[in-house]
């Protein structure tokens, strides 16, 4: 199997897919009522990354937007909220904390086919590999640090204080997560994997102490956040479709798993640092990286941190499953997501194995 160029196969738009496509002329028609200035003709692409709810290029003489909608037909019970996604944008946007502009919500099925959103098109760079080819060690440093301050900065905020108070329950933020992604596990399970059946079991009996209740993003990584084009900064982060109120230290854990990662050769490739040179490369140890957090916000992830790491592997496992799922019901937006079946052992391995260091 070939390996693949990520920044290459996950960058730019591409035609949407026949089950995908949206209506240019009504989408322009209802957002000509909604968004100031708002003028077509419009045109209108999908990007190719973005698993779970299908993103859209949306261009106009005058603008650039950004329009995510739930993906049509079965969809597992609470995944797909985009009105949340809207909802928690617009409250920091609000506290200047980089995000899009958003700028209207619909419920309206009739307009596209399933509820969207559109905001700001934030022009910079994504980087779809951790490792950042191309960049020069002071540049990946910069950025790595960028990516730390902004997490950082979002765990500091009372979600009260921002309009967020009910944005989640907070409290058992770990054990329910623990509960839920078995659950949705069990739903789209396709094969019996001994280590996910272990972790079901142990995960629940060994759930760290919770610590304040924090707004949450769910799935922070290198990935998911655009950098301007001219300097080594977090401009936007992006895909807010399991932010809740939790875990902070669940939540920033998650993205240290890229020094873990176990390798793919294919497109399912989850991006890891495993096997680069860091130090060469500019880019922190994980315990240097876990440090500067501790710095930034007292909050300290290092007592627990293998059952974190544990967790952060068996949630991501579980979430692919989903998406195996949704590839047999009919209803995954990726060409790529067949391949991800392969990585669901892989990575159920990774945390049976942190399971085990605690």
């Amino acid at each position: 199997m070939t390996t693949i160029d990520r920044q290459q196969a996950f960058s730019g738009t591409k035609e949407a897919a026949p089950a995908l496509k949206l209506d240019a002329a009504r989408l322009a028609q209802y957002l000509a009522g909604q968004i100031g200035g708002f003028a077509g003709p419009l045109t209108v692409k999908q990007f190719k990354g973005g698993q779970s709810n299908p993103t859209y290029l949306l261009e106009t003489p005058a603008r650039r937007y950004v329009l995510r909608r739930k993906p049509p037909g079965k969809l597992l019970p609470s995944a797909h909220a985009v009105d949340r996604e809207y909802r928690v944008i617009g409250a920091l946007y609000a506290q200047g904390f980089p995000v899009a502009e958003p700028l209207c919500y619909c419920a309206d099925e009739s307009v596209a086919g399933t509820a969207f959103y559109v905001m700001d098109f934030a022009d910079g760079r994504v980087f779809w590999e951790p490792q950042m080819a191309g960049s020069s060690p002071p540049e990946r440093a910069a950025i790595y640090d960028s990516m730390n301050e902004t997490i950082a900065r979002l765990h500091s905020f009372d979600p009260a204080e921002i309009g967020l108070a009910d944005f989640g329950k907070g409290e058992n933020y770990v054990a329910r997560q623990v509960e839920r992604w078995s659950k949705q596990y069990r739903a789209s399970e396709t094969e019996k994997i001994e280590a996910m059946e272990r972790l079901i079991d142990w995960l629940p009996k060994h759930i760290p102490p919770a610590g304040p209740a924090r707004l949450v993003h769910g799935d922070y990584r290198l990935d998911n956040l655009i950098i301007a084009k001219d300097a080594p900064k977090v401009i936007a982060v992006l895909d807010w479709e399991l932010s809740t109120l939790g875990d902070p230290l669940a939540d920033f854990t998650y993205h240290l798993m890229a020094w873990h990662m176990p390798h793919s050769e294919s497109a399912a490739g989850t991006a890891s640092l495993v096997g680069h040179d860091l130090g060469a490369l500019g880019i922190p140890s994980m315990a240097d990286y876990v440090d500067d957090y501790v710095a930034r916000t007292g909050l300290d992830p290092r007592p627990h941190l293998a059952v974190y790491l544990a967790y952060n592997f068996f949630r991501i496992a579980a979430i692919l499953q989903g998406i195996i799922g949704r590839v047999r019901d009919g209803t995954a937006t990726s060409e790529f997501a067949p391949a991800k079946a392969e990585m669901i052992r892989p990575l159920a391995d990774k945390a049976w194995a942190f399971a085990q260091q605690h």
